[in-house]
């Protein structure tokens, strides 16, 4: 199978070639042919069965179990991609194990991944880590954004060290991976609702696995922008210091909650108590799972000893009358 992808690989890196559409497209993102060589990123031919021309068995099972042929009604065979840039998605170990393809223009779906296979489980991976393996150890931080062109926008802007989750929500797989690898992690959202949402799930997935010696932090950028455009705008040294600045998780989580209870009143607080404890007891770091819910007792206006007994309720205070 990983024959199978790797020659499909080549053919979509030949076609970019004789693409000039794609290459136009590819240009005014302001890629570089550098650059997209680094990606490995091709283009996939209009039509129905283009992959003919790299596979002298079109027929052959392989192609439809790693997801590049779909097999409709009557056994009659296509590709699945079709007049897209194709970006080859690796194995930490560095071969093919699926796509992901861009449409040029406005078709619908905009991005489309290869379908889940033995070999491409999209919990598990991430697109751009094997490029961005030597800027993250540099670095000491791993940036995950959303999408491919993220990755890759990034990387000509001289950021090395972005990956991007493959359409799919972050996954314990994911965090856990990830923190085997640099000092830190950011998760870098968009400014919008989806944005926010998506970084919420990737700090209650965090939470368990975060480490006292390595932190986790969060950088929402202003609505409106990606990863993509700001780095345009701002620039290198500017995007680096939007992440400099970004919320670590436990500033991120009391925030958050703060701002969904109104602390002026006891209710208030009484409330982002009862919501802030449980979910700073998730938090895998012993130290820093102390001091998050020190911050707590401190919004919620009431004992460290109060707090820490609702967390933990041996921790309680045993009162013996005088005999």
């Amino acid at each position: 199978a990983t024959a199978t992808l790797l020659t499909a690989a080549r053919f979509y890196r030949a076609e970019l070639k004789n693409a000039p559409r794609a290459i136009e497209y590819l240009k005014g993102r302001g890629l570089t042919g550098e650059i997209a060589s680094h990606f490995g990123i091709g283009y996939a031919p209009d039509g129905w069965q283009p992959l003919k021309d790299a596979f002298e068995k079109y027929e052959d099972k392989s192609l439809v179990e790693c997801g590049l042929v779909i097999e409709g009604e009557e056994g009659k065979r296509y590709d699945r991609f079709g007049d897209r840039v194709m970006f080859p998605i690796l194995s930490n170990r560095g071969s093919v194990i699926g796509f992901g393809g861009r449409v040029i223009g406005d078709g619908e779906p905009k991005y489309l991944n290869s379908p889940e296979t033995q070999l491409f489980e999209k919990g598990r991976e991430h697109y751009g880590l094997v490029q961005a393996r030597d800027a993250i150890r540099t670095a000491g931080r791993v940036l995950v954004v959303e999408g491919y062109m993220d990755v890759v926008a990034l990387a000509q802007f001289g950021i090395g060290n972005a990956v991007a989750t493959l359409g799919t929500a972050t996954t314990p797989v994911h965090v856990s991976k990830l923190l085997r690898l640099p000092d830190e992690i950011v998760f870098c959202s968009d400014g919008d609702a989806a944005g926010r949402k998506a970084a919420w799930r990737a700090l209650e997935v965090s939470l368990p696995h975060v480490q006292d010696t390595k932190p986790i932090r969060f950088l929402f950028l202003p609505e409106g922008d990606d990863p993509d455009t700001y780095v345009r705008k701002q620039g290198m040294e500017g995007f680096r210091q939007a992440v400099r600045g970004a919320e670590t998780l436990s500033q991120y989580l009391l925030a958050q909650l703060r701002s969904e209870s109104s602390i002026a009143t006891p209710e208030g607080r009484a409330q982002f108590r009862a919501v802030a404890v449980p979910l700073v007891q998730k938090i895998g770091a012993p130290h820093l799972k102390r001091q998050t819910l020190g911050e707590v007792a401190r919004f919620a206006e009431v004992s460290v000893d109060e707090v820490l007994s609702q967390a933990d309720p041996s921790h309680a205070p045993v009162f013996r009358r005088a005999a």
